[in-house]
């Protein structure tokens, strides 16, 4: 028995030591793969900023340095270029003039290219410590990847501005510079190249790093100083002229100004009373950020001190443009959240913001102008004065409220699914962030769409009309080409035309948002694989669109197919159909129309519990290629392409996450319960064999009504829930 004992204890460690080097293996592996990505990011920066014609890239660094830059003049910096910069800045930069026009190009670019990647590194070793091992190994290239996409980065390579220096300085004054002087004295010259970096003057003094911080001010007075000396004139326009809400290198109410001032300015205010509100308001986002800063640097988060002191100097800046906003990545890092479905909104939200352009962040509606307008602003405010980051003593920082799972379901295939980790949540996900997924999806969607045009407008005419003969000719020979007949008839009957004009242009998006939200409502576990499956669908019709771009019949002109939703057409005109101002119209195989239609009659008659829905359900698909078809917005084929896809979808669905929970047979189940029933012993230690058959029908019973209603509650956090809940999930 000891032999035994000791040899299942060897091979319970050998099987424990294999387990846990397939997790090392695979660990280090996405660490390659990661490390991979953020390379090609930085060749793909490289070959967008060299691969432009030259006058078009580092427009700024070249207004500096070219023949006639501000590098060369000797009278002001501010009058002969669009110069931002401080007095400083021109003082550092015009030794180096001739240096820097031999370095244009290639060497600006690859050196601009080494500070990201400093300033990753930086970032992934300042994490609050102890971090995981994964955390330790994975950080470094995820932070240089989303500083390679975000939108501060990729400007100042694209106009060869110098806004990550200051940036990098105050970090490796915060993080890596080990002596008290020197570290001042980084975060001085920072201040001296971007002034409302003083802020973190502030935060070295309330931080117990007070040398630091008298060295700092030293330093940037120093600096400032010698600006001064050498360029009054210059300086005088900078620190009266500018600080006084003039902008420098535009007007300070566009778009791009993303400080208080810019929004102040856009919102209709101007004058002293906009001045004095803005004072105000800076005042108390500075004091806030500051003493938020420093209760989250003595709790042991100083990269996230230093992220909302970076974000309030943003907030407090006369002008901010966008090549100025690196502060509020960082702000990624703080947790909020006490659920774990909560833990990813700010920091999805974080990375969102700062690399897509605020048109795709927000629907296209005067309501939200102001805040698409300033999205970036509200996100920097919000790190800096009220979003709750939990302190690292709170017990769910490291241990949120975990997410309920829903049992998993046996599969018909061994490897299935591939990637185990998707299980499905019973628990629902956080509203706000499958908003703003839902919204940077179809966003992506609209522009994927748009771009997929086959190269000019007329020459992607020429190619979507030729596969518009190709698709005819193949209907043809099927005989599935009744286009213009159902065309022309829907037009004799004007009820019937409206009502299917009605249908096309109304319920493509509502009908699949009102399932999403009935779902996301009523059935969380199926809303998680729906919501996949239709993501799956769609993204494999935008590889259609793009390669194979189509017309339709009503923009067939030898067709005669009556566009009776847009109206009479011009076919003379050489980009008629394109409409590339709202959307590409030659993407129409596959159909999304009928293939998202289709996704939802499958999903209602999955998941519905009464037939007479089931069958509602379906008649949606029905009636959505009855009107793609009679409008002439569709050939028959495109129908067929859109099943095609929305099949694909749930196939791509179950092979990565496996079969939707509660689907399996009703017998099946059944049987299992009886066998255990008649396996189990009674309460006085005889087998229950007499009860096995009502035990095999209550189960039948129960299974058979979770087939009907699978999923039909919602968190199954009421103790009457939970039976419910597990039976239906397998």
């Amino acid at each position: 028995m000891a032999n035994a004992e000791h040899s299942g204890r060897r091979a319970a460690d050998a099987s424990g030591a294999t387990a846990d080097g397939t997790a090392r293996a695979r660990l280090h592996a996405a660490r390659l793969g990661l490390w991979l990505i953020a390379a090609l990011l930085a060749v793909r920066q490289v070959a967008a900023v060299l691969g432009t014609p030259r006058g078009e890239r580092l427009t700024d660094l070249e207004t500096w340095v070219g023949p006639d830059g501000v590098l060369h003049v000797s009278g002001s910096l501010y009058d002969s270029t669009r110069f931002t910069g401080t007095p400083f800045t021109g003082l550092v930069l015009k030794p180096l003039t001739r240096a820097a026009e031999q370095a244009l190009g290639w060497g600006w670019t690859f050196g601009s290219l080494l500070l990201v990647a400093a300033l990753g590194l930086i970032m992934a070793r300042a994490l609050p410590r102890p971090a995981g091992r994964r955390t330790a190994l994975l950080a470094a290239p995820v932070a240089i990847s989303l500083l390679m996409l975000s939108l501060p980065v990729r400007n100042a390579l694209w106009l060869g501005q110098t806004s990550i220096v200051p940036v990098l300085l105050v970090l490796l004054g915060c993080f890596v510079v080990r002596d008290r002087l020197a570290a001042g004295v980084l975060i001085g010259l920072a201040a001296a190249l971007q002034p409302t970096v003083l802020l973190f003057v502030a935060l070295l003094w309330c931080t117990g790093r007070r040398r630091s911080a008298v060295t700092a001010g030293a330093s940037f007075a120093a600096g400032t100083a010698l600006a001064w000396a050498a360029m009054p004139h210059d300086s005088y326009t900078y620190w009266v002229h500018h600080l006084a809400g003039a902008g420098l290198g535009g007007e300070a109410d566009e778009l791009a100004n993303q400080s208080l001032h810019g929004a102040l300015l856009r919102l209709g205010l101007s004058g002293p009373p906009e001045i004095g509100l803005f004072l105000a308001l800076g005042a108390v986002v500075a004091v806030l950020a500051v003493r938020r800063a420093v209760r989250y640097a003595r709790d042991g988060q100083l990269l996230l001190a230093v992220a909302v002191t970076g974000c309030a100097a943003v907030a407090v800046s006369p002008t901010t443009w966008q090549h100025q906003l690196l502060w509020v990545l960082p702000a990624a890092v703080g947790r909020v959240g006490r659920r774990a479905s909560d833990r990813y909104v700010w920091p999805v939200a974080v990375v969102l913001v700062a690399t897509l352009p605020a048109k795709m962040l927000l629907p296209n509606m005067a309501a939200l102008y102001p805040l698409r307008d300033n999205a970036i602003l509200l996100a920097a405010l919000a790190a800096a004065t009220v979003l709750p980051f939990l302190p690292r003593t709170s017990p769910f920082y490291r241990a949120p409220v975990p997410a309920r799972y829903a049992r998993p379901v046996p599969a018909r295939w061994k490897r299935v699914p591939l990637l185990p980790f998707l299980k499905r949540v019973t628990t629902r996900p956080n509203l706000l962030l499958e908003l703003l997924l839902i919204r940077v999806t179809y966003a992506a969607y609209q522009r994927v769409r748009l771009a997929a045009t086959g190269g000019t407008n007329s020459g992607g005419r020429s190619r979507a009309e030729e596969h518009g003969r190709q698709i005819l000719d193949i209907e043809r020979f099927l005989h599935l080409d009744i286009e213009h007949w159902a065309n022309h008839a829907v037009v004799k009957v004007g009820w019937l035309r409206n009502f299917f004009d009605f249908y096309y242009e109304s319920f493509h998006f509502v009908v699949p948002l009102s399932v999403l939200a009935v779902l996301y409502r009523r059935r969380p576990v199926d809303y998680r694989w729906a919501r996949a499956s239709l993501g799956f669908a769609t993204l494999l019709a935008l590889v259609g669109f793009w390669l194979y771009p189509l017309a339709p019949p009503r923009l067939m002109p030898d067709l005669g197919v009556i566009d009776t939703v847009h109206g009479v057409q011009d076919f003379s005109q050489p980009d008629y159909g394109t409409l590339t101002a709202l959307t590409n119209q030659y993407a129409a195989m596959p159909s999304l129309h009928f293939g998202w239609s289709l996704w939802c009659g499958l999903v209602i008659a999955i998941v519905a519990p009464r037939r007479w829905m089931k069958a509602l359900g379906l008649l949606h698909p029905l009636f959505t290629v009855s009107s793609i078809v009679a409008t002439g917005n569709h050939w028959v084929l495109d129908a067929v392409g859109g099943a095609a896809v929305v099949c694909a979808g749930f196939g791509l669905s179950y092979l990565f996450m496996g079969p939707r929970a509660g689907s399996v047979p009703s017998s099946a189940a059944a049987s299992a319960a009886a066998a255990r029933a008649e396996t189990a012993d009674g309460p006085g230690g005889e087998p229950r064999s007499s009860q096995s058959a009502s035990g095999s029908s209550s189960a039948s019973g129960s299974v058979s009504g979770s087939g009907s209603s699978s999923g039909s509650g919602g968190d199954p956090s009421s103790a009457g829930e939970e039976p419910k809940e597990r039976t239906r999930s397998g």
